[in-house]
């Protein structure tokens, strides 16, 4: 079955609580789409109106040419990972593999092939014959997606499959993933998250969602320079958010002139201004604020400085700060006019 996924304007209610409103969204045949989002944002639902688990009260599903709406789950052809992996205990990890291959009716003589494959692809070859209780978290966590591939799924679903593993193995995971995709370039991945390292690793484009809408989509290098708006701004990455207006020769921050591009932004509107704490330095520079040292965070390679500037705290993130200033100094942070993004002001999820 060809990839792709098309959500046209979908709404998924429960009781007259719409958890997912008017979404359209398309993920490309190959493409890897990550939904980020807190909890509650519509992320996972929208993930299961594709698997068929939920049906919309409103719009259409698509998997590639196909609308699959009202098509049950078995009829989809799509392969899902979830959290939890849902391994049968008393399998062995190959009959946990061919478990969707025997529920299609695949030839038994086609089977064996097509479980080796999939374990051989996913790295649990040698594991074939042990029970999901012998295997690790990671290990458990390659079988499910060994599993889901097993059956050559043109769309893959992956529901926060990391979620449950520690650091180390979830930065393992993440390159086993993107390797497993550049051998699968024809599967459309749909990778539903809330953690943003995960979304900006592995996702050709992000769609970022809040409070059952789709506040932005794009590229993790358009939505981290050039944000749409303040929550994608914070969302994706960490942000200095700074109310300004804008003035004739850039904007105002409390008594500060600062010298930033206002293309398309009226004279005297409020604005938000945009700046990433590794783009601010300390001292003497172009744009600069002056404040008081409040919190300081060593985190190896970096000092994280929490600024207090009329009464806004901002971040900037240092390297190779061999004396940072103490609690209560008085310093001047500064940035570059093109480090910085103009954004609407007070546009919340609502749109308000």
């Amino acid at each position: 079955m060809s990839g792709g996924i098309r959500f046209d304007s979908v709404t998924i209610a429960y009781d007259g609580n719409v958890v997912l409103d008017s979404l359209d969204l398309a993920v490309e045949p190959g493409e890897v789409m990550a939904l980020l989002g807190p909890s509650g944002s519509g992320k996972t639902t929208a993930l299961r109106a594709v698997a068929g688990f939920v049906r919309p009260v409103a719009g259409r599903v698509y998997l590639g040419e196909r609308e699959v709406t009202d098509l049950p789950p078995h009829r989809r052809g799509i392969g899902m990972v979830v959290q939890q992996y849902a391994l049968f205990p008393h399998m062995r990890v190959e009959d946990n593999v061919a478990f969707g291959l025997r529920a299609r009716k695949v030839a038994k003589s086609e089977i064996r092939g097509r479980v080796a494959e999939a374990l051989e692809m996913t790295g649990m070859a040698a594991y074939a014959r042990r029970y999901p209780r012998e295997l690790s978290g990671g290990q458990q966590q390659r079988v499910a997606i060994a599993r889901a591939l097993a059956i050559r799924p043109g769309v893959l679903l992956l529901d926060e499959p990391l979620s449950a593993l520690d650091a180390q193995l979830r930065s393992g995971m993440l390159a086993e993933l993107a390797r497993l995709h550049r051998e699968l370039p024809d599967v459309s991945i749909l990778y539903v998250t809330h953690d943003q390292v995960e979304a900006l690793t592995l996702a050709d484009r992000i769609a970022v969602m809040d409070k059952a809408r789709l506040q932005s989509c794009g590229t993790p290098q358009q939505l981290y320079r050039a944000p749409a708006n303040e929550f994608t701004a914070s969302f994706v990455g960490n942000a200095n958010l700074l109310p300004v207006t804008v003035s004739s020769g850039g904007v105002t921050f409390g008594e500060a002139e600062l010298k930033v591009d206002t293309a398309g932004a009226a004279h005297g509107a409020r604005a938000t201004l945009c700046v990433r704490p590794h783009l601010v330095g300390l001292g003497d520079g172009p744009n600069r604020l002056t404040g008081t040292v409040g919190e300081i965070q060593w985190r190896g390679a970096t000092h994280r400085l929490h600024v207090d500037v009329d009464g806004q705290q901002i971040m900037a993130d240092l390297r190779e700060l061999k004396a940072p200033p103490g609690h209560g100094e008085t310093v001047t942070l500064h940035f570059a006019a093109e480090d910085a993004v103009l954004l609407p002001a007070g546009v919340n999820s609502d749109g308000e």
